[in-house]
């Protein structure tokens, strides 16, 4: 049986994300479609990313959609960065 490589996002990550997007809590919530209460909760503790796995995939998946790439522990630790775009905008 192969094991699927899930990637595991902490609290202090999310909140890098949400300030790298310029995003609030009550934004977050909405884009991932979750509560802002689940939001509040799971922000108030430190550590993985907790609460049910289906609410930890939907914040991720939103953050991830917006340009965010959480990067791994890898030695060098755990963060985040804005992807580059990739396509450019047209002003108008």
């Amino acid at each position: 049986m192969l094991k699927s490589s899930i990637l595991k996002v902490s609290i202090r990550q999310v909140k890098a994300a949400r300030a790298l997007l310029g995003w609030s809590q009550e934004e977050l919530a909405v884009a991932a479609e979750v509560s802002l209460p689940t939001i509040k909760r799971l922000e108030a503790d430190d550590g993985p990313l907790g609460g049910r796995s289906e609410t930890a995939d939907k914040i991720r998946k939103a953050l991830q959609s917006a340009g965010v790439e959480f990067i791994n522990e890898n030695g060098g630790g755990a963060g985040v960065r804005l992807s580059k775009p990739t396509r450019k905008r047209t002003r108008e």
